[in-house]
């Protein structure tokens, strides 16, 4: 005899789901039905994403992906989301890396600057496989998991430790290009974020100290070790922080270029072991 299938529900209509969604609270909520409806595989699956949605999860973490520099990164639930202005900083790091350099995503999270720019790198028709070197390091154990998954796609290594303990020795001195995405929202502004990220995501991942910078001194005091002559330290901060994020950074020896995108409001420090050029503007 043979046995039959399981059989579920269909899915909800996308006007119920939107509506659904839309009473939640959800502001675009006939794109996050779509995306949902496309997503979920069973109607069990899909109201279990709408009612993790209603209660406020990232609609990144009940997806399980984000979208970052036009690819699909994976994000599992508390790990921290990345966000589309920091899509500049892949843009101004994909313009100082040569095919086949040594690249670090330092604090990577999920991994996705690393991943980006190895495919910024890519489509420039240089390299096949990424055409970096990738190596990404954090601290949170789901982070690096997560991390591992995505950056396997480009055949980089992920490394679990506090900022540059985990990494092998044998980078040091030998990486050229370091991006960075450290926290920088000072501990008193940390309730100022949505729910969405102050609840949802690590703390380790948001909180920058008292002045948001505590991180960012951290990872510029040591880079000029870990970097190659004439390599680059790439980090975003906010314009209210450029004055003591640069002085930071040229504390470690560094020469500092500030560039800034008004269309993602995002401000970007490259920092180098040879002397740099003046600011620019978000470049089209």
């Amino acid at each position: 005899m043979t046995a039959t299938p399981p059989s579920f529900p269909s899915l909800p209509s996308r006007s119920a789901l939107a509506a659904r969604l839309r009473d939640a609270g959800c502001v675009f909520a006939e794109d996050e039905a779509d995306l949902m409806l496309s997503a979920a595989r069973t109607a069990e699956e899909l109201a279990g994403m709408a009612e993790r949605r209603a209660e406020g999860f990232p609609l990144e973490h009940v997806l399980g992906h984000a979208e970052f520099g036009g690819l699909r990164i994976v994000v599992e639930p508390g790990v921290f989301v990345p966000r589309r202005r920091t899509e500049f900083l892949v843009r101004r790091a994909a313009a100082l890396t040569r095919p086949g350099a040594l690249v670090l995503d330092l604090c990577c999270g999920s991994g996705a600057l690393g991943v980006a720019l190895a495919a910024a790198v890519a489509r420039s028709g240089q390299e096949p496989c990424g055409g970096v070197e990738l190596h990404a390091a954090d601290i949170d154990p789901a982070a690096v998991r997560c991390a591992r998954h995505n950056v396997a796609a480009v055949g980089g290594s992920v490394h679990e430790g506090d900022l540059y303990e985990g990494l092998p020795p044998e980078l040091r001195g030998r990486i050229e290009v370091l991006i960075a995405n450290v926290p920088y929202v000072p501990t008193d502004s940390l309730s100022l974020l949505p729910s969405e990220a102050r609840v949802h995501e690590l703390r380790a991942a948001l909180d920058g100290g008292r002045d948001g910078l505590d991180m960012l001194r951290r990872v510029a005091a040591s880079a000029p070790e870990w970097l190659a002559p004439g390599g680059h330290l790439l980090m975003e901060t906010t314009e209210a922080q450029v004055e003591a994020a640069t002085e930071a950074v040229e504390g470690s020896g560094l020469t500092v270029r500030v560039d800034r995108c008004e269309e993602l409001g995002a401000t970007v420090l490259t920092g180098t072991k040879q002397r740099g050029a003046q600011a620019s503007t978000c470049p089209r």
